[in-house]
């Protein structure tokens, strides 16, 4: 099964730019999606799917997403507004006024949660949820599990969008997972990269964003002395694609060039065959 991961889309960046960057940058990734090699089976919008938040953005968001032949799941970010998604988007999901879900996969149960607290740019995850992520935990222990959350919970060292480690958000989500061995993975967005680490010995996979890129700095930055640093820069697009084996959760990246797939520069042709045949007779040892 192969799962893909769109996140920090950013649509309406500029309100009056119908057809701004970042529309274009999406729409680069989705149509690699749905006419690339590798169409996935669902598609996740992992958070930030609007920039303001605004019905205007969510209904041009909506029309891309329209002729897309595989089903979307979409979760909320900081920029996002739970009521206008909800309007504009009327079958996701909310539990408990949250936009939380579970949802039953062949062998998987994907958990998508909400860590948006309107005015806070940082992640948030309070006590109802909490206790929401534990029930759903608890009530199958045997079934593989991959959570979806668009804040990481954890700090990576980009000291500008970090939030604090010891945050009671991030305590409380950890607590939630702990001793819960079904847990394989957790996937993330929100930082506008590709990272890897572990939350409780769980492999984090945050996902590179459609948007912009953050530039990649980990020196401390001083909230009252700006240094001229590069703080988000032209990268492209990129999304990734999660395969699930039926134990394991292997993740790919995919970067688009100026909205086009990259340059081939070499192809699967007579040159190529006796490499494709050396691998695969390694592979039957």
């Amino acid at each position: 099964m192969l799962i893909a991961q769109i996140t920090d889309c950013h649509i309406g960046f500029f309100r009056s730019d119908v057809g701004g960057a970042n529309t274009r940058r999406l729409r680069a990734a989705l149509d690699r999606l749905r006419d690339g090699p590798n169409r996935p089976d669902l598609l996740l919008l992992s958070g930030d799917l609007t920039e303001f938040g605004d019905a205007a953005s969510y209904a041009r968001l909506a029309a891309m997403l329209a002729d897309l032949p595989f089903p979307v799941h979409l979760m909320v970010g900081n920029h996002d507004d739970r009521d206008a998604l909800q309007a504009t988007f009327p079958d996701t999901p909310f539990d408990q006024g949250f936009v939380q879900y579970v949802l039953p996969l062949p062998g998987l149960r994907l958990i998508a949660l909400d860590t948006l607290e309107p005015g806070r740019h940082g992640g948030a995850f309070c006590a109802e949820r909490a206790q929401w992520l534990s029930d759903q935990l608890d009530a199958d222990l045997v079934t593989p599990v991959v959570i979806a959350m668009h804040h990481p919970p954890i700090a990576v060292g980009l000291d500008w969008l970090d939030g604090d480690a010891d945050a009671a958000w991030i305590a409380r989500f950890t607590k939630a997972i702990a001793g819960h061995p079904q847990i394989r993975a957790i996937l993330a967005g929100h930082l506008h990269r590709t990272i890897h680490a572990s939350v409780v010995g769980v492999p984090l996979t945050i996902c590179p964003s459609t948007a912009p890129t953050v530039a990649l700095n980990l020196t401390p930055v001083d909230p009252e002395r700006p240094d001229g640093r590069a703080m988000i820069i032209d990268e492209p697009a990129a999304f990734a694609l999660h395969r699930w084996e039926g134990e394991r959760l292997i993740s790919h990246f995919e970067n688009l060039s100026a909205g086009q797939p990259w340059a081939v520069l070499a192809g699967y042709d007579t040159a190529f065959q006796d490499l494709v045949r050396l691998n695969a007779r390694e592979r039957r040892g």
